[in-house]
């Protein structure tokens, strides 16, 4: 009974880890949505809706101390429990980047776009792709889903540099865009980092699996 008891909360507790993850990527693909189509109605509500992540990650962490304090688990339970700590602050922190990309579109509001957008909506995608994978890596206690979407990361950090080398070119032919291209290389700059801190969240997936600590995916992610 107490064994089924514990298993509910547990699973609740994923759930909610879940609902996070699902605001997280909403975040970050409405975000770059209001940058493409200048829609500053939208990019006001994803500065809103933060909030509303901030919230459940704060709820999260206390079913978590709830947990460690009641029900007392061990082993493999309690590196769950641990993960899950740990993945609501990296999803907190990616939400915080999807909202700097929503004010960074407040911000240009209706100055017409530098050049097309191609590269920055592509690291949107490929970051709410990981973040879906790893999320379910989670659930499905898959390690070596988790050490691919690390591999994975590769591709964000080429792409960030791609749009780093492009928008500096446009920067040095021409001085009256570095206010716009310097705005770009921050949407991007962000971009970046949330792909990092879905390494972060796949480290942990294979964490609650060996219990091991760092980028243990046994090959080179340099």
């Amino acid at each position: 009974m107490a064994r089924r008891i514990f298993d509910r909360h547990l699973q609740n507790l994923q759930d909610e880890l879940l609902v996070m993850g699902s605001m997280v990527i909403e975040a970050i693909g409405r975000s770059i949505d209001a940058l493409k189509n200048r829609n500053l109605v939208l990019a006001r509500q994803v500065v809103e809706d933060d909030k509303n992540i901030d919230q459940k990650r704060y709820h999260i962490e206390e079913l978590c101390v709830e947990l460690i304090a009641t029900q007392q688990p061990i082993a493999r339970d309690l590196r769950i429990i641990i993960a899950v700590l740990n993945m609501i602050v990296d999803l907190e922190r990616i939400g915080d980047h999807a909202r700097g990309n929503a004010d960074i579109a407040i911000i240009i509001g209706d100055e017409p776009p530098l050049k097309p957008y191609i590269d920055v909506p592509r690291m949107a995608e490929k970051n709410m792709e990981m973040l879906r994978a790893a999320l379910e890596a989670f659930v499905k206690r898959d390690a070596d889903a988790a050490r691919r979407i690390i591999l994975d990361d590769n591709i964000v950090d080429d792409l960030y540099e791609q749009v780093f080398r492009e928008l500096l070119t446009y920067m040095v032919a021409d001085p009256t865009t570095i206010n716009r291209a310097t705005h770009l290389i921050w949407v991007a700059h962000n971009l970046e980092r949330s792909a990092d801190r879905v390494t972060n969240i796949a480290e942990r997936v294979i964490f609650v699996n060996t219990g091991k600590v760092g980028r243990t995916t046994g090959v080179s992610v340099d």
